[in-house]
């Protein structure tokens, strides 16, 4: 029997036209799937627009509107892919992997990085990839399938803003290539026993602050006060520079840690934190209840303390409990 699956669009530079504005996404469902017309020889397919959008307007909103279409149709279909613009779909890719868990099904995201109109272009190519590998049998869980690579949700950055190999997978390897409409797995995604969960809420009360030389510290009371969770993207392994430690301290100091939860994170592509090996970093640790991102990506960690807090009334103990819980192969610590 034929797989079913749902094709859901979003659209990004796969499903744009040339306007004299630029490229804009004008591609309905049909005719994007319509560049592919053998597929539907193998497949049973279905289409569903979510939305029509530039990635770089996507918003956590968004996020929740491809989970929330992908539960309802959840039993209906063996495998999902959702077509979206790369330059934010490592973040939506993270972001899945959080709102659907324990998912015995695949969930794929594709996009390109020319248009799928254009007689030269990697959209058909990755396409095609994704709707084999969402139809595979051994295919589980959210990744991502571009330029013939498949990577983890969680561990997807996009690093090139021309080529079509536009994403790498941080600190974790490619869980398989594709070839000729061959897939080539290097590792079977994590097995999971439990059922399928999806979660609907998000809190987009967290930001991101990253550390540059001579960063005032006027900005900090601000921050605290605007969010519920502060990731700081610091330098090499981690550490805060003297001139910023003072007035971080005093925020932290009026606050609970469940309250207003401090992350540190590198923003090294590769290797990780380790926030406790320069003075500069152990006097916060050990001053301090704060989380450590160690090996994830910065789009997991964002998406992950969305997911976190959202929740209510968490006390630190579940807090750090979440964070550090491996979900979707997002640490390996």
């Amino acid at each position: 029997m034929k797989k079913k699956l749902l094709i859901l669009t979003t659209g990004g530079t796969i499903a744009s036209v040339k306007t004299p504005h630029g490229l804009i996404p004008a591609l309905t469902s049909q005719e994007l799937l319509s560049y592919l017309p053998e597929i539907g020889e193998d497949f049973q397919l279905t289409i569903k627009a979510v939305c029509n959008l530039d990635s770089t307007n996507i918003t956590p909103d968004h996020w929740l509107m491809m989970a929330r279409a992908i539960q309802e149709e959840y039993q209906c279909y063996d495998g999902f892919v959702i077509c979206h613009g790369t330059d934010t779909m490592a973040y939506a890719a993270a972001a899945l992997s959080y709102l659907i868990q324990h998912s015995s099904k695949p969930i794929v995201l594709t996009g390109a990085q020319k248009p799928i109109g254009l007689e030269i272009t990697d959209a058909k190519a990755n396409l095609r990839d994704s709707i084999l590998y969402a139809a595979d049998p051994d295919s589980h869980g959210v990744g991502i399938v571009f330029d013939g690579k498949v990577i983890v949700g969680t561990r997807a950055k996009k690093t090139k803003t021309l080529s079509y190999a536009a994403f790498s997978s941080i600190n974790f390897p490619f869980l398989a290539t594709i070839q000729d409409g061959r897939i080539i797995r290097y590792l079977l995604p994590e097995d999971d026993p439990l059922p399928v969960v999806f979660y609907d809420k998000l809190n987009a009360r967290v930001f991101l602050l990253k550390l540059t030389p001579g960063i005032s510290p006027s900005l900090l009371a601000d921050v605290f006060r605007l969010y519920d969770c502060v990731i700081i993207e610091s330098f090499g392994v981690g550490g805060i520079p003297d001139s910023l430690e003072k007035e971080l301290f005093a925020q932290l100091e009026q606050y609970a840690p469940e309250e207003k939860v401090l992350v540190m994170t590198t923003q090294v592509t590769y290797e990780g934190s380790n926030v406790g090996t320069y003075e500069v970093g152990r006097r916060l640790w050990e001053s301090f209840s704060i989380l450590e991102a160690k090996d994830m990506t910065l789009e997991a960690v964002l998406t992950k303390m969305m997911w976190i807090m959202a929740e209510e009334h968490l006390t630190w103990p579940e807090i750090c409990r979440r964070f550090y819980m491996r979900i979707n192969s997002d640490t390996l610590y």
